[in-house]
Order: C-alpha cells, then sequence, then structure tokens
C-alpha cells in the first residue's frame, strides 16, 4: 500500500516538471528582455547577459515542451538503477544525476518527440554559436548583442512559444511599465512582434513614433495591433 502511494506521488511530480521548466524558462526570458532593451551604469555587461539569459530560456522552453509529452524525454542520460533512491525513478535521482539535453541535440529531439520544428532553425544555431564564443572569448567586435538577442527572442522563442502554448515575448519583461521600453527597442529595430492582448490595449502608452519609421513596418504592426485577441 505504501509503495503504491508513493509511486502515485513520484509519479505526480514527474507529470510537473514540464511546468517547472516552463515557468523557469519564462522568467529567463524576461531578464533577457529587460537587459537587451535597457542599459544599467551600474553594470555594463547586461547585453553580453542578455545573450546568456535569452539562450538559457530558450534551453529551459524547448526542454519543456519536449516534457510535455513525457518527463524523461527532455533527458540526455538518465539515472542508473543502482543510483536510484528507491525502487523506481524519483524526481530526486534526476535531480542529483540525469542529464538534460544539450542545445545541439534540441531541436532533432523536439521534432521527434512533438514533430515541431524550431522556427528560425539557422539563427537558432547561430545563436548558440555566439552564447557559447562569447561565454569563452567575449563579444565579437562585429555584434551587437543586445540586438542578437532581440532578433533571437522574437524570431525564434516568441512564435515558438506562441506556438506551443498561445503566448507572447512582449508580455514578458521586467520592466515596472510593460510595453514601452520594451516595445520602443523593438520598433527602433523595426523588428516585427507578435501582439498580445495586453500589449495591444496598452498601444496608446507604447512611445513610438510612427512616423519616424518605414511605412510598411508601421502598417505591419498596426495591422497587428487591431487584429490581437481577434
Amino acid at each position: 500500500m505504501e509503495r503504491a502511494k508513493r509511486e502515485v506521488r513520484v509519479e505526480a511530480a514527474l507529470a510537473e516538471v514540464w511546468t517547472h521548466m516552463r515557468e523557469l524558462g519564462l522568467g529567463a526570458l524576461a531578464h533577457a528582455n529587460r537587459h537587451a532593451a535597457y542599459s544599467a551604469l551600474e553594470n555594463p555587461r547586461w547585453p553580453e547577459l542578455s545573450v546568456l539569459q535569452a539562450a538559457h530560456a530558450a534551453e529551459l522552453l524547448i526542454r519543456a515542451r519536449i516534457a510535455e509529452e513525457h518527463p524523461l524525454l527532455a533527458f540526455e542520460q538518465l539515472p542508473s538503477s543502482g543510483r536510484a533512491v528507491g525502487s523506481t525513478l524519483d524526481v530526486q535521482d534526476l535531480f542529483n544525476h540525469g542529464r538534460t539535453l544539450r542545445w545541439a541535440d534540441l531541436p532533432e529531439r523536439l521534432w521527434a518527440t512533438t514533430g515541431l520544428a524550431i522556427p528560425g532553425r539557422s539563427r537558432f544555431d547561430r545563436f548558440g554559436r555566439l552564447r557559447n564564443g562569447l561565454q569563452h572569448f567575449g563579444p565579437a567586435a562585429d555584434l551587437d548583442p543586445s540586438d542578437e538577442t532581440l532578433r533571437f527572442v522574437f524570431e525564434v522563442v516568441d512564435p515558438f512559444i506562441n506556438d506551443c502554448w498561445g503566448l507572447f515575448a512582449i508580455d514578458y519583461d521586467e520592466d515596472s511599465e510593460p510595453y514601452v521600453y520594451l516595445v520602443h527597442a523593438l520598433a527602433h529595430r523595426e523588428l516585427p512582434f507578435r501582439v498580445s492582448p495586453g500589449a495591444a490595449a496598452c498601444f496608446d502608452h507604447w512611445e513610438v513614433d510612427w512616423s519616424q519609421l518605414s511605412p510598411d513596418y508601421a502598417a505591419e504592426m498596426q495591422k497587428r495591433v487591431s487584429t490581437a485577441g481577434a
């Protein structure tokens, strides 16, 4: 009887793995957006940090979608029975001895388990190399880390979380004034983004001078605002 109860608890805990991964990934996404769209005198490394945070967010979110199919699919290596705490695999075993999938392995595992492809696969691969190079050698002289982060988030992460869970990257920002500086940073780059109902409701506070942007971009974004939530 006690064993059956324990197995039920373990199954319930494993079933929650993907939601934990997703929520942590969304938190990292908000951190990445904050550091990419702003600057801080106290810490001049925000642009570089935004790259690390965006890559971390993407890894967690892709693993979350894989684990939504089954929690063990997000792991490259599982604990052996000799290392397990009990007679069956436990969350604690995964925490102590499991090894999650590497960046390069995520697209194929995602496709194999869900049938989904990573949006903007070439940018995904390139951003992984940028993250690794930045960690070991510093930023490349010809790249703007903040720009690279925002393009990665809104060309790769944004369509991914929207397709998977109906979420919008524009909603994840640590600013106390949502949809102001982040939207401005995107508009300045004329970078299209999915407009959530919340962002559309704050359209009057976006502080974007559309007359200074290309007519095509301005028209596209205003169309997205008008159809948000439709």
